[in-house]
């Protein structure tokens, strides 16, 4: 939590840097008030406890602006009360925002003065290697080409900044910039009725999500593997894919994100890679599991080329394979049939798992786990009979249950009958086209 004691520690800080004029460096450690400030606020999340003393630093000069909008204004105001420009200091106005919001020059300003070695040591710390780039806690806006790279604004991510100043998770809203939607269920693994085969292959992907940063510190095997593991789930619809994704995050306390293809296909050159860049670089480092449902409109076969249009649709694969192959997370594809994704893909898949429809056992015990508690059957349900007469999935066994359970509370004795469900069968054979 940031008290106004702390504010106070940073404004003496910078007034003393401005002070001192340009060409002096301030040591920090002439200054332990600014060092024992930033460590008391960032003390509770162990990766910015991590940080340098430096890196805090710029991580709350930073933040204030969003609490504290003049802050940067009244310092520059008590040297400059007339107006002017103090270009030393950089910072930038916003769009909406009237203060200063403070540049990679800030920064340098503050912590480096005129040294040019210890200027590029700062410059180093906005690299893609730094852990401010790899956690996705802040970086720099991109500028105008010719333009000097410190010039931009340190954007703070808008996960961090709610973490830091709140205390809270902030999950990412579905939108353009972000179009994928966090999917939940309060169903449980007691409730998913799996193939044997499919069911030891889901173990492979947990063993996976247990045991991956071992894997990755091994000395040997680290160097010949790359992070990620990409899977695919392919099979009839209703057989247990979405959900089965869904409960591997919930089991292991991960965010598990559905990314929405139609938002991400776009007809225009360029487009779904922007659209897909998106994705990937807002879910890298955050150990989330991104789903593709559906993913034949994305990861379908390459074309031969007879066209600008399959050039380009080519390109878009060519981009998708690399991005898939960099993600450290775990990547699931989803699609109806295995045959419709490219070749290419398969062969960086670590798992293709397929979901079949169920068997008559199969259907049986989902017969079983659909029934309601809340409403009494007559006693002359025939789930078993039911099971072996018609191949349905587990999907459509909870629709015809729930058709049948809403019939059963719609009457006197409020008792669920086998004829119910018969009339839930023939009404989900028909919105399938099949014959009853």
């Amino acid at each position: 939590m940031i008290k106004p004691g702390h504010l106070t520690s940073l404004n003496d800080f910078i007034k003393q840097r401005i002070s001192i004029g340009f060409n002096e460096i301030v040591p920090l450690s002439s200054n332990t008030v600014i060092e024992e400030t930033v460590d008391e606020i960032f003390s509770s999340d162990p990766i910015i406890n991590s940080l340098s003393t430096e890196e805090k630093i710029i991580l709350f000069i930073a933040l204030v602006p969003h609490f504290y909008p003049e802050f940067y204004n009244s310092i520059i105001h008590e040297f400059l009360p007339q107006g002017g420009d103090f270009p030393e200091f950089g910072g930038v106005r916003g769009t909406n925002h009237r203060g200063i919001l403070p540049t990679g020059e800030t920064v340098q300003f503050l912590l480096a003065g005129r040294d040019i070695s210890k200027r590029f040591i700062i410059q180093e710390l906005f690299d893609e290697q730094h852990l401010f780039f790899q956690h996705d806690i802040l970086w720099l806006e991109q500028v105008k080409e010719g333009e000097p790279f410190m010039s931009g604004r340190i954007i703070v991510s808008a996960e961090w900044e709610e973490k830091i100043l709140k205390g809270k998770e902030l999950k990412p809203r579905f939108s353009y910039d972000f179009p994928a939607k966090l999917t939940t269920s309060r169903m449980k693994w007691e409730d998913v009725v799996l193939h044997p085969y499919t069911h030891d292959q889901i173990d492979d992907i947990k063993r996976w999500i247990k045991f991956h940063d071992i894997l990755y510190s091994d000395d040997n095997l680290s160097r010949k593997i790359n992070r990620g593991y990409r899977v695919l789930f392919y099979g009839p619809p209703g057989t247990g894919k979405t959900l089965t994704a869904t409960l591997l995050g919930k089991e292991f306390g991960k965010d598990v994100y559905r990314v929405d293809l139609s938002q991400i296909v776009s007809k225009y050159i360029g487009e779904t890679e922007k659209n897909l860049s998106r994705i990937f670089d807002r879910a890298e480092h955050k150990e989330w599991l991104l789903f593709f449902d559906e993913a034949d409109a994305l990861f379908g076969k390459r074309t031969n080329v007879q066209s600008s249009h399959d050039k380009f649709a080519n390109q878009e694969v060519s981009y998708l394979l690399q991005r898939i192959e960099d993600f450290s997370g775990l990547l699931i594809l989803a699609s109806n049939y295995k045959s419709n994704i490219d070749e290419a893909f398969l062969r960086r898949f670590h798992s293709v798992v397929h979901f079949p429809m169920p068997n008559a056992q199969e259907r049986y015990k989902l017969w079983n786990k659909a029934l309601p508690v809340s409403v009494k059957s007559n006693g002359g349900l025939e789930l078993e009979k039911l099971a072996e007469q018609f191949e349905l999935s587990g999907a459509a066994i909870v629709n015809i249950m729930q058709f049948a359970t809403l019939k059963a509370l719609s009457k006197e004795n409020k008792e669920l009958a086998h004829d119910d469900l018969v009339e839930g069968i023939r009404k989900e054979m028909r919105k399938e086209e099949k014959s009853f």
